[in-house]
């Protein structure tokens, strides 16, 4: 006698691709902004402090808020002009995470490896999700949305985001959602962009983002790392398509939209990154990005992954907005 299987077989590639097409056209991470707005992304949501776990690590996961709190109270931005995302829903991140992933972060064990911070592990789950998941579904959310801003202004700013060790199917270091791959996977289908360059100058690898985009030749990835500290990822390595001169890369690539990981880790005196430049080394860094997305003509979003240095980023935060505002 036969018996028939009760596992359905898996969907062909085409229809996940149509099945993602479909999650990405029918999200609401897109939405109109008043032209009144800067193109600045912030949410108070953005932080994650709850019972002191956001001090147990040497990321400071509340510094999101202090900074934009230090840039209105300088008069570097009004506070009404930011513009806040909303969040990252299930169907969003199922763009690019497998159900499989999102199951595996419903253990708090398991998200307390993927953020270091071990006493994670014995909060109930339900806590972990409101108090530490949701905080990182808002910035993915501000990375998306910072595409479409990009498009329309010529940059976009998330102050949050930049996730670069997360891959579709791994997070870690801090990591949980791969925001740049969502940002990207958007980027291509609802603004008809087919050539995106990545310009990673954390003081980490971006192994995420590289495993992502491994046999992907719609994206050329720059990354700039110290390669004696985490993560350490030899095969992630293999699919970087350039290591240090942006002129080089714009010879041989000609992006539609670059998605600049603007860590601030290399500074000086920073625990993580270990590497020994100077604030003004940093704005000159920063300068020299936006200048040549602006010189290629070609909307830029920055993502603020590791930073620390809250003068130093209202600094060039102004100077990068007067030289993009009389460009693109």
């Amino acid at each position: 006698m036969g018996t028939s299987s009760s596992h359905s077989s898996p969907p062909s590639m085409e229809a996940a691709e149509e099945l993602r097409r479909n999650r990405i056209l029918s999200s609401k991470l897109y939405f109109n902004v008043a032209p009144s707005k800067v193109a600045i992304i912030y949410s108070p949501s953005y932080d994650i402090a709850f019972l002191g776990i956001e001090k147990l690590h040497p990321f400071d996961s509340s510094k999101w808020g202090r900074i934009c709190l230090f840039l209105t109270n300088e008069d570097v931005l009004d506070k009404n002009r930011i513009i806040e995302p909303l969040e990252a829903s299930k169907d969003d991140l199922l763009v690019v995470h497998p159900e499989s992933y999102l199951r595996h972060l419903k253990s708090s064990v398991n998200v307390s490896m993927i953020v270091e911070v071990p006493p994670v592990a014995m909060l109930p789950n339900c806590l972990v999700q409101q108090k530490v998941l949701h905080p990182f579904r808002m910035q993915v959310g501000g990375s998306i949305l910072a595409a479409k801003l990009a498009k329309e202004r010529g940059w976009a700013i998330n102050v949050g985001g930049g996730f670069h060790h997360c891959s579709a199917q791994k997070g870690g270091g801090f990591c949980v959602y791969a925001d740049i791959t969502l940002c990207i996977q958007y980027a291509f289908v609802r603004l008809n962009i087919s050539r995106v360059m990545i310009i990673d100058l954390d003081a980490h690898q971006g192994n995420g983002h590289e495993i992502d985009f491994s046999d992907d030749r719609r994206v050329y990835i720059m990354d700039m790392y110290n390669s004696q500290i985490y993560p350490l990822d030899y095969e992630a390595r293999r699919y970087i398509d350039q290591k240090i001169e942006l002129m080089v890369a714009r010879n041989q690539f000609n992006p539609e939209l670059v998605v600049y990981n603007a860590g601030t880790d290399i500074l000086d005196g920073d625990p993580l990154g270990r590497l020994k430049i100077s604030p003004e080394g940093v704005v000159i860094r920063d300068e020299k990005v936006f200048k040549f997305a602006k010189e290629m003509n070609v909307p830029i979003v920055m993502l603020t992954s590791a930073w620390h240095n809250k003068i130093i980023f209202a600094a060039h935060l102004y100077q990068m907005e007067i030289m993009m505002s009389k460009s693109l």
